[in-house]
Parts: C-alpha cells; structure tokens; sequence
C-alpha cells in the first residue's frame, strides 16, 4: 500500500535562516534611514519660513548659564551693514559657491589644516543642526546637510539665521541681542565701524570684545569694513541685499 505524501501545513511558517533574518533587519534600516531623511528634509523646509527657536549650543548655554540673551530679528530690520560684515569677515565669496569653497579647502590643505575653510553656510549647519565638537561624523553629517540647505533656504536665509544664532558674547546670540549688548542700540543703527567690530569678534567672542577691542580686534575690525565695502562695489553682496 503507497504511503501519499503528506502536505505541509498551510498554518505553519518555515523557521528564519540567517539570510532571511540579515534581509529583515536590513530592511528595517532601510526604512528607519529613509524616515529619518525625510524628517529632516521637513524640518530643514519648515524653517525656510519660521525663526529658529533655539540651536542645541544655545540651548546647553542656557542650562548652563539659567538663561541667555537670544533676540531673533529678519535680515531687512539688521541694517544695512551687519550683513556685509560678516560675510567680509568670514566667507567673502559667500554669494559664489554651493555651500563649501574650494579654494578655501585647498588653501587650508596647503597650509596644513591650521586654517578655517567652513563656510558660513557650513557654520549654519553645525549650529543649528549639530554639536561643536569635532569629529569625522559631524563633518560627514555637515557635509550632507549643507548642499539640502542651501538648496532649501537660498543665501539670504542663510544668512539671517546666521546673524540670528552666532554667538557674540558669553550668553548673547545674535545680531540684534549683540547691538544692544555693547551699543545700547538697534541692529539697524549699527554703524558700518560699530558692524565690522562685531564681525571682529568672531569666531571667538568669549576671548575677545567689541566695546573693548585690543589692538587686534581693531586692526581686524578696520580691514573687515574694507571689506565690506569691497564686496558692495565688486558685487560679492548681490545674493543677500535687497
């Protein structure tokens, strides 16, 4: 008498080998990245067109110090010369490249790396996105985000953020904060000498001052207003004015 082969139960599932359990979890991740990327593709959209209501620095600032002086103001209420200034003093082709300048890195790579060559729209990422400590994965992680940014917000955002969350003294964030802070005055009443000194004092407001310039925050403060009227004539300024 034949033996008929028995059917496998339709109830029943086969046991996982490692393949299939590898291709699981790697699909998880898959997914799990692909979430995150477009959460923080809507973040970086949606402040396009919201103030930036804290960075993590301006926050652990905050803890530390109980509070901090962080005013929020647009580009249009700065003045006519913060802009300029800061753009002189830190990256005066701002208005040339995509978000990272390469003639920078080739002169700091040159120089032996003793030279900063982050852009500000680098610096925007970092500070409102990242940590300051450096490490190779907050590099990465900038160097992916910049390019979204500057796509997503164009230069003049990035630069009104820019005035809004740099640091300009111990627990003073931003343009507007710093011009009170050491002018008793409005960042739109800066004047061009009163900007550059501000612009002077980065990227290093707690070791230098803009009330109490030494003699090498003056010197850089004079060459910085020249630059900034530089700028204004050979049209490096085009992207951001109004």
């Amino acid at each position: 008498m034949e033996r008929t082969a028995r059917k496998p139960s339709k109830g029943k599932k086969k046991p996982a080998t490692p393949q299939s359990a590898m291709y699981q979890v790697r699909r998880i991740l898959r997914r799990g990245a692909l979430l995150i990327a477009v959460f923080v593709v809507l973040v970086i959209l949606g402040l396009r067109f919201i103030p930036i209501p804290t960075t993590p620095y301006i926050w652990s600032e905050a803890q530390r110090l109980d509070t901090v002086d962080f005013t929020w103001s647009p580009l249009n209420d700065t003045g006519p010369y913060s802009a300029r200034s800061v753009v002189a003093a830190e990256d005066a082709d701002f208005c040339l490249h995509w978000g990272f300048d390469m003639n920078a890195i080739r002169s700091a790579i040159d120089g032996g790396g003793t030279r900063g060559a982050s852009t500000i729209s680098q610096q925007v990422v970092k500070n409102v996105f990242l940590w300051q400590d450096r490490s190779w994965l907050r590099k990465a992680l900038e160097a992916v985000l910049t390019p979204i940014v500057e796509v997503a917000w164009g230069k003049r955002r990035i630069l009104e953020i820019y005035l809004n969350v740099a640091e300009f003294d111990e627990g003073v964030f931003g343009i507007e904060a710093a011009a009170v802070h050491y002018f008793g005055r409005n960042a739109r009443d800066l004047t061009s000498y009163q900007s550059a000194k501000l612009a002077a004092i980065l990227p290093n407001p707690k070791a230098r001052s803009a009330n109490d310039p030494s003699p090498f925050v003056m010197k850089r403060a004079n060459s910085i207003q020249d630059g900034a009227a530089t700028i204004l004539l050979d049209g490096r300024s085009k992207c951001f004015e109004d």
